[in-house]
């Protein structure tokens, strides 16, 4: 930065301030120094004032580059960066390959033991279908034999039940005839009790009236 007394003594050019890291910042000192001397500012203070300036600018810009990257950087970044994915392609191709074989092999071997469950499970489908039949089978002939037995059981209740109603019509049959003997000896008992008892009432009134008469004569 160059500066002078006075206005007219500055050179009339734009000054060209290095900043960190080879960053150019061109900045026209004179031209800020005049306009700042038009605004009521001493010569000094103009100069003092762009003096500032220029290191404020040149603060913010070192801020500002600091994120920054150069091309060359970039270049560089992104071919480590294409490397990067590039060995990660090709371990995803190795792993893949290695897990395919893996997966194939793990395929191979769950089919063979689904097979030998499958062979298992049917012949225990078998067995349990042979044993199943057997036992019904064999329940079916031990229902058979009951129900055989239940109708023999059932004809010989029959049989009794029909003993038992012909020996009942049988004592049914001699009771009415006792019943019948017995009502009849009552009624001849009854007719003869009967003719007693007129005979018994025919003789009370005659002798009633025999008595009677008798009187009847004294008093006369």
């Amino acid at each position: 930065l160059s500066l002078s007394a006075g206005c007219l003594q500055l050179e009339p050019k734009r000054g060209g301030f290095n900043s960190p890291g080879n960053r150019k910042l061109y900045f026209d000192t004179h031209a800020v120094v005049c306009l700042l001397e038009e605004k009521g500012f001493t010569t000094q203070q103009a100069e003092i004032i762009v003096s500032a300036l220029v290191k404020i600018t040149e603060t913010n810009m070192d801020i500002v580059y600091k994120d920054m990257v150069t091309k060359m950087q970039q270049e560089i970044t992104l071919q480590q960066i294409m490397s990067n994915i590039a060995n990660v392609k090709k371990d995803m191709i190795i792993l893949e390959k290695s897990e395919f074989s893996a997966l194939r092999a793990e395929n191979e071997k769950i089919k063979l033991e689904l097979h030998q469950l499958r062979q298992q499970v049917m012949d225990e489908v078998i067995k349990v279908r042979t044993d199943t039949k057997l036992d019904f089978n064999l329940e079916k002939s031990r229902v058979k034999e009951l129900y055989s037995l239940n109708e023999r059981k059932l004809l010989e209740l029959r049989t009794e039940i029909v003993a038992l109603h012909a020996q009942q019509d049988r004592a049914l049959t001699q009771t009415d005839r006792k019943i019948e003997t017995e009502v009849a000896g009552l009624k001849t008992m009854l007719e003869a009790h009967k003719l007693d008892t007129i005979k018994y009432l025919a003789g009370s009134i005659f002798t009633c009236l025999t008595v009677a008469l008798g009187f009847y004569r004294l008093w006369r």
